[in-house]
């Protein structure tokens, strides 16, 4: 870059190549990757008293409940179907379909939305906590206790803190035989 006269001012082009040059020498002072804390991020709920968090990649989206329409002669655990941007979302209760009763009533209620593939479909749970990290090396792969226990097929292991956060997939859950059996 050449010199100019105290207060020239650079051309926009000069600008940008002050600002590269100055970023590219902060990346340069930053750690490997590989020496940086390996976390795991993901969408933490709950459901009758029980902590879960869903990874990242398995929730679309997450609503506050919508208004639905009940659909007849379906499972219990159906809460109806919602428009959501012009597409039937069915929506179902999680913790009816774990044989716990209703989702208790209240301004906290959310919609895990999940959309994979042919998948649309959102599950109502208690709370949405918001995201969660966890260092990977805290990861356990066994099952926290207590677990409800109609859950425990769908939890791939857990995080313990303050409690236990179970790691729940909704593809689990989508793809175990009976979720989406929902005619009576």
């Amino acid at each position: 870059m050449t010199t100019r006269p105290q207060g020239a001012s650079l051309t926009a082009f000069e600008l940008l190549l002050d600002i590269d040059r100055r970023c590219r020498l902060l990346v340069a002072d930053q750690p490997p990757q590989d020496n940086r804390l390996q976390q795991w991020s993901g969408i933490g709920f709950r459901i009758a008293g029980q902590w879960f968090v869903a990874p990242m990649g398995e929730v679309a989206e997450v609503l506050r409940e919508p208004r639905s329409s009940r659909v007849p002669g379906v499972q219990p655990w159906v809460c109806g179907v919602a428009n959501l941007r012009g597409r039937l979302l069915p929506v179902m209760d999680l913790s009816s379909f774990f044989g716990l009763g209703h989702v208790a009533p209240g301004k906290q209620r959310r919609v895990l939305v999940l959309d994979h593939d042919d998948l649309f479909v959102g599950l109502l749970v208690d709370e949405v906590l918001g995201l969660q990290h966890f260092a990977l090396d805290s990861l356990q792969l066994s099952p926290p206790q207590p677990l409800i226990s109609a859950a425990a097929r769908f939890v791939q292991g857990h995080f313990p803190r303050e409690r236990n956060w179970a790691i729940f997939s909704p593809f689990a859950l989508a793809q175990a035989p009976g979720f989406l059996d929902v005619a009576l």
